[in-house]
């Protein structure tokens, strides 16, 4: 076990080690002006004594190597750098979109986990029923429908037409909402990017579930518990259940990774204070810092997902350390 760790250890530093050079390199290595990638298409309309200060402010005349070096410590700081187009640190940009990412994600990959494992189940114990054929339609439609198609009909119907729900935002700006009032305000606004993101992202639990499930009930102690009579219920919640969680929880915890960019298009369609839509904003307005930024911290939350996951995937199944001594 603890050589299994220790390789995945290193095997995930390396990884983030290349991440960060190339997140170093590439703004350096590519053609033309690097105040332009600092900051953005109005580099022309700036003096030259405010070009030459945001050179100094970066180091762009230093040295490669002690750049880099100035670069790796400024991460490790939290210093992500300045944007130009939000004119704010790029730290204090992500630290207000992230909670809203978080709130929106979260409860989506809880929701659709639950979902997906309970109905996954039940499709599975009636495999080649009815109901096995009408929930594995259903969950194949459902995965079919494009994300932004989803949410526009949605809004069109819940918000448009019978004006139940907010259109867009995570709560209202013009209204000073505050305690109960506000925590409504904001569960309202968040209803519609909700379901969407759950009906879009639950077909993925739910086919695991059903497939771990088919695989546990062609054990030979599920057999030999029926034989005995023990009862359905028992069969189905205590030993098939419980040992066919272990590829959900795995696939629970990847998804966690995509967490801060995975919600992209639904944030931008609801116009959700997020990551991804903050992604997108620095995407139509050029301003390279922050699509840097924002890459390198969605990366990280990726390779960090993955590597507890690896870790919760060791400890659930004592075979995968043992094997790797």
């Amino acid at each position: 076990m603890g050589k299994y760790l220790a390789g995945k250890t290193f095997q995930y530093g390396l990884v983030i080690f290349i991440i960060l050079t190339l997140n170093f390199l590439l703004p350096r290595l590519m053609p033309g002006n690097p105040l332009v990638f600092l900051a953005g298409e109005d580099v022309g309309f700036m003096s030259t004594a405010e070009r030459e200060a945001i050179l100094d402010k970066h180091g762009l005349n230093d040295p490669l190597l002690q750049q880099y070096w100035m670069y790796l410590k400024s991460i490790l700081t939290g210093d992500l750098g300045y944007s130009y187009q939000q004119r704010m640190p790029i730290t204090e940009l992500l630290m207000e979109r992230i909670p809203w990412t978080l709130l929106l994600t979260g409860l989506s990959l809880v929701i659709s986990t639950i979902i997906g494992v309970l109905f996954g189940a039940r499709a599975a114990w009636r495999r080649g029923t009815r109901t096995d054929v009408n929930l594995l339609t259903g969950f194949m439609f459902l995965s079919a429908m494009p994300s932004f198609w989803v949410g526009m009909i949605l809004v069109s119907i819940f918000a448009a037409q019978l004006g139940w729900l907010p259109v867009f935002g995570a709560e209202s700006g013009w209204s000073n909402y505050t305690g109960f009032d506000r925590v409504l305000d904001i569960a309202r606004h968040l209803v519609l990017p909700l379901v969407t993101l759950v009906l879009i992202s639950v077909t993925n639990t739910f086919m695991v579930m059903r497939y771990s499930m088919l695989n546990v009930l062609g054990e030979d102690y599920i057999m030999m518990a029926k034989a005995k009579g023990v009862k359905e219920k028992v069969i189905k919640h205590k030993h098939a259940l419980r040992n066919a969680l272990l590829p959900v929880a795995t696939v629970f915890m990847l998804s966690l990774g995509f967490m801060l960019g995975g919600a992209t298009i639904i944030e931008t369609v609801f116009a959700y204070p997020g990551v991804g839509r903050l992604m997108f904003e620095s995407v139509l307005s050029r301003d390279y810092p922050l699509i840097q930024a924002t890459f390198l911290i969605i990366t990280f939350s990726v390779i960090i997902a993955n590597f507890l996951a690896d870790i919760m995937y060791s400890f659930l199944d004592p075979k995968v350390g043992s094997k790797n001594g």
